[in-house]
């Protein structure tokens, strides 16, 4: 069975994506934002609870302070990028849940009344639109630097709060000379799936 997405879209999506490491000049608008998210929201979550949030870095100043936070090797690539998001984990998701789930809204006492529960949540729902968000920032044409070599307790008391858990940095624009690695080996569907 062959898939439906047309091929060139796969290879934009999946083949031919990786992780850039250099980046041009060119800037990237609130509007290429505003489009990547306006596509990635539709991305499923467990009770619609979209726990994601995203600080765009745009500030010199605020780059300058991110930078700090990286590990040394990410520093130039973030110092660089034309635009840096910082994805994190809302601990809190479950204020929205009444207006996100509204069929349902007791779902948030009844399930997430206890934090621990819901940084749980948080972070693996948060991680799924992480993903999201890359392969949208691919659908419109730029590149995703994602990066975890980071000190995150430092990106949090930067930038967030206590009630957001940082999961990643992502360098977003076109990309620059040498931006990619050689694409490395992946494993065989049968490596992978297991059938019982």
């Amino acid at each position: 069975m062959s898939l439906v997405l047309d091929p060139a879209a796969q290879d934009l999506l999946f083949r031919e994506a990786r992780t850039a490491n250099t980046f041009t000049d060119e800037p990237v608008t609130d509007e290429q934002v505003q489009a990547i998210y306006d596509l990635v929201k539709y991305g499923p979550t467990a009770f619609n609870q979209s726990p994601l949030r995203i600080t765009l870095v745009r500030s010199p100043e605020a780059r300058e302070r991110l930078v700090r936070h990286m590990g040394e090797g990410n520093r130039p690539k973030t110092a660089t990028a034309p635009l840096v998001a910082i994805l994190a984990a809302d601990n809190e998701f479950h204020e929205e849940l009444p207006q996100l789930f509204p069929h349902a809204p007791q779902v948030k006492d009844a399930f997430f009344s206890e934090r621990p529960v819901r940084e749980g949540a948080a972070s693996l729902n948060a991680a799924l639109q992480a993903a999201y968000f890359i392969v949208g920032v691919r659908a419109a044409g730029l590149a995703a630097g994602p990066m975890t070599g980071l000190d995150f307790e430092g990106v949090r008391k930067e930038f967030l709060d206590d009630d957001h858990t940082p999961l990643m940095v992502v360098n977003i624009g076109r990309p620059g000379p040498d931006a990619w690695f050689p694409r490395s080996p992946r494993l065989a569907y049968d490596e992978v799936v297991t059938t019982v």
